[in-house]
């Protein structure tokens, strides 16, 4: 590899969630989304987030685009550990190791295709699908910038079922999100929608 490479920047970004915070860096890390929430995925796919989940504070990763979203345990303060993150997220990304496993988007991809098939079968799958256009244009990217994600599940009988995933996952502000922002839209522009739950993971 080039070592003449513009070195790794790293700054960190608040996020609505106290427990998460996002660590934005000036590299492309991964094309995809990764969520990261129990230590055995991490373990199979994710090299990085398998060595965070080595540090006793880290709860959860999330790895899109240019940053990592780290959930810490309620007991560990960020002024302690965010330089020791900071630090070995540096290192990491300057040596060039492997980020996520070839075939995890595969994986990942397989996962969401058997969700789909359940998700838009019967009369209510053109409404899903609808809902699942909107969330996708418009939810996302405003969830992204808070260093987080929001999955389509399923849409049954007028409620809409989602999982937030990064610092959106167990965020008390999200559900304020989910509700007064997610929702509204949805009802305005989807007539059958009557609710909006998160489905916890």
């Amino acid at each position: 590899m080039n070592k003449t490479t513009s070195p790794v920047m790293l700054y960190t970004e608040q996020t609505p969630n106290p427990e998460s915070l996002k660590f934005v860096t000036n590299r492309m890390l991964y094309r995809g989304t990764a969520d990261f929430q129990e230590e055995e995925l991490a373990r199979k796919w994710s090299p990085l987030a398998a060595a965070l989940f080595d540090m006793p504070f880290v709860k959860g990763v999330y790895i899109t685009n240019n940053f990592v979203t780290i959930s810490k345990e309620p007991n560990y303060e960020w002024a302690d550990i965010m330089m020791r993150i900071k630090d070995f997220l540096k290192n990491y990304i300057a040596e060039g190791k492997e980020i996520i496993k070839e075939g995890f988007e595969e994986e990942a991809a397989r996962l969401r295709a058997e969700q789909a098939t359940q998700q838009f079968s019967g009369e209510d799958g053109e409404v899903a699908r609808k809902i699942k256009e909107l969330i996708d244009a418009y939810v996302k990217p405003a969830v992204e910038m808070d260093g987080g994600n929001i999955e389509f599940k399923a849409y049954d009988n007028g409620v809409v079922y989602v999982t937030m995933q990064g610092a959106c996952s167990g965020c008390p502000s999200s559900t304020v999100t989910l509700k007064a922002g997610i929702e509204g839209m949805l009802k305005r522009m989807v007539p059958e929608v009557k609710e909006v739950v998160q489905e916890m993971l």
